[in-house]
């Protein structure tokens, strides 16, 4: 028979497809299983309206088989068949969809069926790894079979043959191996069992294939075992998504087991979610919190993104768009078919089905969280050490944009609790007369809790929220405020309204031994002053509004020639006997007085955590006011 051209604009076309529209050559199983499957669910939907097709549901499978020696993969089914006007339509037109027909041909009905093919481009990806393609196929009910082959762009032949029963054949001569790549990896059996359980588990018929097992041949001794080998027909798809059952008929330990094996933990996961959802978008999901941190969690090599499928066909390994960055912790799979995907289904549109359903999702985790937090603190607790620090991040990123959503989730250690409380907690304990929430920032609670600065707060019997991880101030500062409460630094804002009065009243009444020590020091300090917030420490160093020391200490590790500093501001207890040895030496030894106004600048530094710029001088200075 004649070689006919195909319909489409040419070679281009078909070069196009194969070469650019599929990023990875593997993507030809899924497309050729997934239209195996469409077959078997068009003649299992015609089942349900015509009684002579005799076949159910159980019936209809799917095979692959392997010739290695002639280099063929064949994957077969059982399904409706084509006859020759339907392989003129479908495969002498590329881009042109029987499925999509048959779905529109179907109208609501539709959506009881999973037919998932819909561009009819997916046949043809089949020639990234064959140079010769032949379709054999007999359609229910029809008296004849065809057999279509082609070599690609070329055309193809369309001629009669004989085919016992109704079902496709499609047997694919795989390309010769070259230095580059390596075709042959698609005849061997363990790669296309890899093949379909990565991509087409959720078939839901099933996928078979005779693979080799080994066992012990009979009547060995087992001190002395032989082992033979032998084919045997495995289904290698599990064919119903743990997803799609309903929540109360899985075991926990099957999510677990799920987990494990799908992303590759050892541990199993701290919270499993079932998400089913119908309406505007229809889809169901399942969202796991895992119970430890992958060890690149904070690395640039890290991806967010759940495993997204269409009707159990996976799309994406790693959907970024359906998660937050701070819920990018979350692991799981989301099953829809109403998504608008790409001409290779290998990308998704970004459509609203996709910004709806990464919404409700959002919600979803908040709310577990919350019932989480108030219903099982100790296993929050346990989240908490493992995450946290994303939480934070996501209310100071993006300009604070999501701080409503997140901010009843933070969690910061208590100076009274000896534990991490919520903010609602910390308010609910406040003072009758307490203005702001206060907190204090440091290396640890250990380190903060003996801070001059904390001293007069505790005496008053004022909680103090310990701030610990770099990114903590920048929370606060973009929180605010909460329920009304403004959050105020301890070590560098005044800690209550009038104290700015009361210590430049101080510094007017010992104002000969503040300037002296502002002289001294000059601009290694902005300003010297008496402080309001000291009890029995005669000296502390705080940076005022603005930038505060433990940004100082952030933004030099991450921008080492930046130059950016914080400002030092030296408070001085004028009640301290320090301060009044200080003060004296000004009016009797001028030379001491800039020796004690050295060591007490150096002695704030150390107590802020700042580094010395001359830690030899400070020991010599210190050994010499002790002669």
């Amino acid at each position: 028979m004649a070689k006919k051209q195909f319909k489409a604009e040419s070679k281009r076309l078909l070069d196009l497809m194969i070469n650019s529209i599929y990023t990875h050559k593997e993507i030809f199983l899924r497309e050729i299983i997934s239209n195996a499957s469409d077959a078997c669910d068009k003649l299992c939907y015609l089942s349900l309206t015509d009684d002579q097709v005799k076949l159910n549901r159980k019936d209809f499978k799917i095979e692959l088989t392997v010739d290695k020696d002639a280099r063929l993969l064949t994957v077969s089914d059982n399904g409706i068949g084509m006859d020759k006007a339907d392989l003129e339509n479908n495969l002498g037109v590329i881009a042109s969809s029987g499925s999509y027909k048959f779905k529109q041909e179907m109208g609501d009905d539709a959506k009881n069926t999973d037919v998932i093919g819909q561009f009819g481009v997916g046949f043809y990806s089949a020639f990234m790894v064959a140079d010769h393609i032949t379709v054999v196929t007999k359609k229910y009910g029809g008296e004849n079979a065809y057999m279509w082959q082609s070599s690609g762009a070329d055309g193809y032949t369309i001629t009669e043959c004989e085919k016992e029963a109704a079902g496709t054949d499609i047997i694919m001569h795989i390309k010769p191996d070259t230095d580059d790549e390596k075709y042959g990896e698609f005849l061997e059996s363990w790669r296309l069992q890899e093949l379909v359980r990565k991509y087409s588990d959720y078939i839901r018929f099933p996928i078979r294939m005779e693979v080799s097992k080994t066992r012990k041949k009979e009547g060995c001794p087992d001190d002395k075992p032989e082992y033979e080998t032998y084919q045997e027909v495995e289904t290698l798809n599990s064919m119903v998504p743990i997803w799609q059952r309903r929540k109360s008929s899985v075991k926990p330990e099957e999510y677990n087991k799920f987990y494990r094996d799908k992303f590759h933990d050892y541990t199993d996961p701290l919270r499993v979610t079932a998400v089913s959802a119908e309406g505007a978008v229809t889809y169901k999901a399942l969202l796991f919190i895992p119970g430890a941190m992958p060890y690149d969690y904070y690395t640039k090599e890290y991806e967010k993104g759940l495993q997204l499928y269409s009707n159990g066909v996976l799309i994406m390994d790693k959907c970024a768009d359906l998660l937050p960055d701070h819920f990018r912790f979350v692991r799981g799979v989301v099953d829809s078919p109403d998504l608008s995907l790409n001409i290779s289904r290998e990308l998704l549109q970004h459509d609203r089905q996709l910004k709806v359903i990464a919404s409700n999702l959002e919600k979803k985790l908040k709310s577990e969280l919350a019932k989480m937090l108030k219903d099982e603190r100790e296993t929050y607790e346990a989240f908490w050490k493992q995450f946290g620090r994303q939480l934070k991040y996501g209310v100071a990123n993006d300009y604070g944009m999501h701080k409503e959503l997140l901010q009843d989730l933070l969690l910061f250690w208590s100076s009274t609790e000896k534990k991490p409380v919520t903010l609602a907690e910390y308010v609910s304990r406040m003072q009758a007369d307490q203005k702001y929430i206060y907190y204090a920032m440091g290396e640890n609670p250990e380190k903060i809790d003996k801070l001059p600065q904390t001293e007069l707060l505790k005496e008053k019997g004022c909680e103090i929220l310990y701030f610990t991880e770099e990114v903590d101030e920048f929370c606060a500062q973009t929180l605010r405020n909460y329920q009304d409460k403004e959050f105020r630094s301890i070590l560098d804002q005044e800690l209550e309204e009038g104290a700015e009065k009361k210590a430049e009243a101080a510094v007017d009444a010992h104002k000969a031994a503040f300037d002296f020590v502002k002289e001294a020091l000059g601009d290694a300090v902005k300003e010297v002053k008496a402080s309001a917030r000291l009890k029995s420490h005669p000296v502390c160093l705080t940076a005022g509004e603005g930038l505060s020391f433990e940004m100082e200490k952030y933004f030099q590790a991450v921008q080492p020639d930046s130059g950016i500093k914080a400002d030092r501001i030296l408070e001085l207890n004028v009640e301290h006997p320090a301060f009044q040895a200080l003060e004296a030496a000004v009016a009797e030894d001028p030379e001491k007085a800039k020796k004690y106004a050295t060591l007490l600048y150096d002695q704030a530094l150390l107590i802020a955590g700042l580094t010395l710029d001359d830690p030899s001088g400070y020991t010599d200075l210190v050994c010499e006011l002790m002669k």
